[in-house]
Parts: structure tokens; C-alpha cells; sequence
């Protein structure tokens, strides 16, 4: 039996995943890549972001040092090329992990610009300026997705910038404009508060984070304010001018104008789907430019396969992995589908949230008779010791069967918190199976049994109603 060639266009979380588990499978592997295996979420995304979190958190612990009974002498300040500095180095140490792991498997790397040339074979522009052609049975497209950009915005990379910039700005602005109350808008938020600018946020939907359960939104909207992070919601910005001194004003739809030094975009995400040849091969495309797939990642171009940002679905690392594990499964013999009810999904605030699930809203949309449990970190010893009490977690569950549709987090280590719920709807767990699951105490995971608890009306750290 021949050995099965696969080339992957794109090495980002989607793309490198989906190569080592198809050299796990014995698959000989082609992966391109015209700027660095990890794509977005590795190099301007997810790691760097956390990093500049990580500290972020730092420093507003030293700020509350006093909390916690330690004295600090002197001036507290912040090296800033030092912080960019240690984000650069924890990502090039993924980098080479990764690399690493595909020197292990012996996947061939060609870094360079690829366009797909027929059903067999991609063209590659080597970054050397030579070029290659690389064969395969199949192809997996996993080229991801970049920072959207409108017209009304004046983008320079240097005070009109999305998030790729904001990761490497040489000085905190005095002030900020942030469009867009999303994942990344409120992320940058915190961090850029923290490290001491003047942020306002602009969102046009009517809440923070407005995929997210409501009361979760509105937790964390009352933590912007304490953090004095103006949030204007409802709100939608026309016009964008450079003034003469160098400052940036933004007209909202309601005629109420923002000064600022500089002004971050982070409005979505557009596909990376340009001049990669699709079209020639007739690779079905939906409305919004995203390429269709089935629930096994296959297009309808027999031999392709696309996932991650590029499917148009949800945009989140671990979910292109998974549809890249899925897609390299079912090129190598096997049968392979993907279920989208349960992604757990962790936005890194300050407080953090954590979600898997319906959403108690979606649930209502749905008609389905429902029952909501909740519990506050205020509520638990460890969250006290901790000095975190800011948060809840709340539990969704059907009414009748009261198996668990959904649980939302927001506190200290929210989004590692959430996988219980993740794993508890796996297996079809009810609420009073977590209930009746003991919890070592003192722990922040004590506040998902006593929501539990709390929806059948016997949490044992609630008052009496």
C-alpha cells in the first residue's frame, strides 16, 4: 500500500494539528506557510495577548500589594519594552516547539506563499524567491483569517492600528479609542487600563462581550466601570479625522465626538481567502466568502478539505485543531465527524469568563423549559484568600430532564473552570450529578457545585429566600 501525501496550506492552529495527526496516522506531509507555524493564535493572537495579560495581572496585584499585606517602598513602574520583550520570547519558544514537532514526525515545511493549482498540486513562492510545487492525494486549505478593516478608519500601523500593532506598541497613548466591545476590543481593554491609558470603548450592539450570556455581559461591564473603562454601547461610529497637533477625533452616529491619541480597530475578522485558487477549481463559497464544508471538513471539491477561520464558523483556535484533526482522521481511512454544541470558549479579562453551552437567552429563543442555578465568588473561601470575589457562575439546565445546556463563568480562572461544565455535557450529566460530585474545598470549582446545587434550591453557602 502506497504511502498517503497530504499538503497543507496554512500552519496555524488548524493547519500544524491537522499535519501531526496525519503523520501520526503514517501520512508523508507538505505543510506551507508564508509567515510562521502557529498563525494567528500563536503570533498575534491568543499567546502574545495573554502574555501582555499575564502582566497586566502582575501589576495590578503590586497596586493592591497593601491588600495582602506587603509593603512596597518606592515608585512601582513598568518597563514596557521589557513586557513586549518577554511576549516575543514566549512565543518564539511555541514557535520552535512546534517546529520541533515537525522536524519529530518528518513533516516538510515550505515557507512561502501557496496557491492551489489543481486538485494534486499547490504552486509555492518560496520566501528565498524560488519556487516549488508540492503534490499531494489531498489538500487541507487552513489559511485563517485576519483583522477586518473598514474605510472609515485611517489605518497607519502606528495610531490607527488593529491588534497585530497593538502587540508591539512602543509607548502606552495618554488615551485610546477601542471600536468594538468583542473579545479582543475588551482584552485590550484591560491591559491597556492597566498598564495606564485612558481606554473608551464603542460598541454598536447593546452589551460587552454580546455573544456571551447576559448577566455574564453585565458582570463584566460593571468591572470596566470600576476599572474606570468608559463603554459607550449602543453606539456607532461615522466619521474618523487626524487632527493638526497629531490627535484622532471620532464622530458617533449621535453627534458626540472622542479625542484620543490613538484609535484600536477590532471589529471582526476577515477570510483569508484571496487569491489562493479557489476559484479556478470551483470550490463553493458561501455569502459571507467563507468556503463550505460538511460535518467531516470535506468541500465539494472531491479531495479538498478546509477548516478553521476560513469555514466561516467558529473562529476560535481549539475548534480549528479539532476540524483539523478531523479533517487528517478522514483523509487517512477513518470516519470522522464534528459536533459544535459543546466548545467551551475563555475570554481573558480581568476577571475572566468561561462558556460552553446555550447561552440562558438562546435557550429561551429555543422554548425550552429551562432552570438556572447561580453562585457568587464572593461566596467562596478560596476566592476571599485569593482576594478575587468579583464573579459568578451560573448553570443552565433543562427543566425536565435537567440534563446541563449550559454553563457561563465569569471570575478568577474562568477559562479553566469552564471545561467541567464542557465535560459534564459529554457525558450527559444532569445538575445533580455535579451537585452530588464532591469538590475539594478550599477551591474556585466549589461555585459550579453550589450553582448546581443552588438549582434545586439547596446550595449550602446561600441564604435562605
Amino acid at each position: 500500500m502506497s504511502v498517503k501525501r497530504l499538503v497543507i496550506l496554512g500552519a496555524g492552529p488548524g493547519g500544524y494539528v491537522a499535519a501531526l495527526r496525519a503523520a501520526q496516522l503514517g501520512a508523508k506531509v507538505t505543510v506551507i506557510e508564508e509567515t510562521e507555524v502557529g498563525g494567528t493564535c500563536l503570533n498575534r493572537g491568543c499567546i502574545p495577548t495573554k502574555a501582555l495579560i499575564a502582566s497586566a495581572e502582575a501589576i495590578d496585584k503590586i497596586n493592591r500589594a497593601e491588600e495582602y499585606g506587603i509593603e512596597i517602598k518606592g515608585e512601582v513602574s513598568f518597563n514596557l519594552s521589557k513586557i513586549i520583550e518577554r511576549k516575543n520570547k514566549v512565543v518564539a519558544i511555541q514557535v520552535k516547539g512546534i517546529r520541533s514537532l515537525f522536524k519529530s514526525w518528518g513533516i516538510e515545511l515550505l515557507e512561502g506563499r501557496g496557491k492551489i493549482k489543481d486538485v494534486n498540486k499547490i504552486d509555492v513562492a518560496l520566501k528565498d524567491g524560488s519556487s516549488r510545487t508540492a503534490e499531494g492525494d489531498n489538500i487541507i486549505i487552513a489559511t485563517g483569517s485576519r483583522p477586518a478593516r473598514l474605510p472609515i478608519f485611517p489605518f497607519d500601523g502606528k495610531d490607527v492600528i488593529t491588534s497585530d500593532e497593538a502587540l508591539n506598541i512602543t509607548g502606552i497613548p495618554k488615551s485610546i479609542l477601542i471600536v468594538g466591545a468583542g473579545v479582543i476590543g475588551c482584552e485590550f481593554a484591560f491591559i491597556l487600563r492597566e498598564l495606564g491609558a485612558e481606554v473608551t470603548i464603542v460598541e454598536m450592539l447593546p452589551h460587552a462581550v454580546a455573544t456571551e450570556d447576559e448577566e455574564i455581559s453585565e458582570i463584566l461591564e460593571r468591572e470596566l466601570k470600576k476599572r474606570r473603562i468608559k463603554l459607550i454601547l449602543n453606539a456607532k461610529i461615522e466619521k474618523v479625522v487626524r487632527n493638526n497637533e497629531g490627535s484622532i477625533t471620532a464622530t458617533l452616529n449621535d453627534g458626540k465626538e472622542i479625542k484620543v491619541e490613538k484609535v484600536l480597530v477590532s471589529i471582526g475578522r476577515a477570510l483569508n481567502t484571496e487569491d489562493i485558487g479557489l476559484k479556478k477549481l470551483g470550490i463553493e463559497k458561501g455569502n459571507k466568502g467563507e468556503i463550505e464544508v460538511n460535518n467531516r471538513m470535506e468541500t465539494n471539491v472531491k479531495g479538498i478539505y478546509a477548516i478553521g477561520d476560513v469555514i466561516g464558523g467558529i473562529m476560535l483556535a481549539h475548534v480549528a485543531s479539532t476540524e483539523g484533526i478531523v479533517a487528517a482522521e478522514n483523509i487517512m481511512g477513518h470516519n470522522r465527524t464534528i459536533d459544535y454544541n459543546i466548545v467551551p470558549a475563555g475570554i481573558f479579562t480581568m476577571p475572566e469568563i468561561g462558556s460552553v453551552g446555550l447561552r440562558e437567552q438562546q435557550a429561551r429563543e429555543k422554548g425550552i423549559d429551562i432552570k438556572i442555578g447561580r453562585f457568587q465568588f464572593r461566596g467562596l473561601g478560596k476566592a476571599h484568600a485569593m482576594g478575587e470575589i468579583a464573579g459568578m457562575a451560573k448553570i443552565i439546565a433543562d427543566a425536565k430532564t435537567d440534563k446541563v445546556l449550559g454553563i457561563h463563568i465569569i471570575g478568577a480562572h474562568a477559562a479553566d473552570l469552564v471545561h467541567e461544565g464542557a465535560v459534564a455535557m459529554k457525558l450527559g450529566a444532569t445538575a445533580a450529578d455535579i451537585g452530588a460530585t464532591i469538590h475539594a474545598h478550599p477551591t474556585l470549582s466549589e461555585a459550579i457545585m453550589e450553582a448546581s446545587e443552588a438549582l434545586h434550591n439547596r446550595a449550602i453557602h446561600m441564604p435562605k429566600v
